[in-house]
């Protein structure tokens, strides 16, 4: 036979395309590495896809005659576009890992060097990732954050941080960080924050995010108004959508806890989210600006802020109706705090200006939640006296006001 034909055994069971770096576990089924790899250390499974049997354990053993078939499978078929798989790179076990993290102990000059090349075993391969950590790369990094008093620390951290966020720390192990460096952890990637290019600052935002989710009573109380200022700093830098997402969250995450909400008012939150729901476009977002405004205005100070901004009530009142029923719960509970402890008769006027009134009127005409319908009809009720004659309110809604 001329021709190579390649088998269904071939094929990667996991992904159903042709293998790369094949690789065989110990229940003797061969897979793509790259897949393998994602279901034993991403998913966090056990067993063997196929056979269903758990795994005694994780090593996988390069496949070399399978590679060889597969290469020269994709030579003989050049000729219809198929390109040859390159040559896989060779996993790094805990030994060379060891190896290198004490030659950065010893050698302090080198430590940029080692961080670089943690970097890019970090970025093969998720068994590379594994090896990182069983070798104590993790604690390895956290301490080289702490610890960094070099002369381009900044340069130091920042390539630490992008290996921890890498290899995907998992809750426990973010915990134990938490739990073992304390504050100085926390501390040290707020400093990547203020100092940091965007993508470190990227990095240490969605590393905060994690932390602080797995975090005590103590760390979430702990917060400083520093740290508010630079994870606002990150909202209003725009510097990368999924670093907004995780400013955003952690902002919902802290808000709640202690004066928490005074020191996010203060580091400038209110104004900073009032400006960034005028152009954004994507709806998660949009919940999580208005769920945050929504808790500091449960405050004095919140809604003194949101009131102090010329469009605050206006661009609240838009986006109820026009996003999603989580926005618009929200939107109306953010007036609702409003009219029940702030309605000044300017504010009530500027309700009304704005058209507010009778987006509320909407509210109670429109399939939309219980509690918004309820909270539209308490805020209309408790100022029927003031806004009962308002031209704002067009005909066919009179009849929808309580």
């Amino acid at each position: 036979m001329n021709e190579i034909e390649i088998p269904d055994p071939f094929l990667c069971p996991i992904s159903l395309q042709l293998m790369k770096d094949p690789v065989t576990v110990c229940t003797g089924i061969t897979y793509d590495r790259e897949n393998i790899e994602r279901w034993l250390f991403s998913c966090e499974n056990n067993m063997c896809p196929v056979t269903k049997q758990s795994l005694l354990h994780t090593d996988l053993t390069p496949n070399h005659t399978l590679h060889r078939l597969i290469q020269a499978w994709c030579t003989l078929n050049s000729f219809i576009g198929i390109e040859c798989i390159p040559i896989p790179k060779p996993t790094i076990d805990k030994t060379q890992v060891l190896k290198l993290l004490s030659e950065a102990k010893r050698f302090p000059d080198k430590h940029l060097k080692c961080l670089r090349r943690l970097q890019s075993i970090a970025f093969e391969s998720e068994s590379n990732k594994n090896s990182l950590e069983s070798a104590g790369a993790i604690d390895f990094l956290a301490s080289t954050m702490i610890n960094n008093g070099q002369e381009d620390s900044t340069v130091i951290s920042e390539a630490a941080i992008e290996v921890l966020f890498h290899i995907n720390l998992s809750g426990s192990q973010l915990k134990n960080l938490i739990n073992n460096e304390g504050i100085q952890f926390i501390e040290s990637l707020f400093q990547v924050l203020k100092l940091g290019n965007h993508k470190s600052r990227a990095y240490a935002t969605m590393l905060l995010k994690s932390a602080f989710e797995v975090a005590g009573p103590t760390q979430l109380n702990s917060v400083r108004t520093e740290l508010f200022v630079e994870i606002i700093r990150v909202l209003r830098d725009q510097i990368s959508h999924q670093a907004s997402k995780a400013a955003l969250k952690l902002l919902v995450e802290l808000c709640p806890k202690g004066r928490n909400r005074i020191k996010a008012i203060e580091g400038g939150a209110v104004l900073v989210l009032i400006e960034l729901l005028f152009d954004v476009s994507e709806r998660r977002a949009c919940e999580l600006m208005l769920i945050t405004l929504d808790r500091l205005c449960g405050c004095a100070e919140g809604r003194a802020e949101l009131l102090s901004h010329g469009a605050g009530l206006a661009i609240v009142s838009k986006k109820i109706l026009r996003v999603s029923h989580v926005a618009s719960d929200r939107g109306v509970k953010i007036l609702t705090s409003i009219c029940r402890y702030s309605a000044t008769p300017r504010v009530l006027y500027e309700m009304m200006l704005f058209g507010v009134v009778s987006k509320l009127c909407l509210v109670l005409q429109v399939e939309g939640s219980f509690k918004a319908k309820k909270r539209a009809k308490e805020i209309l009720t408790l100022h029927s006296t003031v806004w009962k004659d308002s031209p704002c309110i067009p005909l066919p809604l009179l009849s929808s006001y309580p």
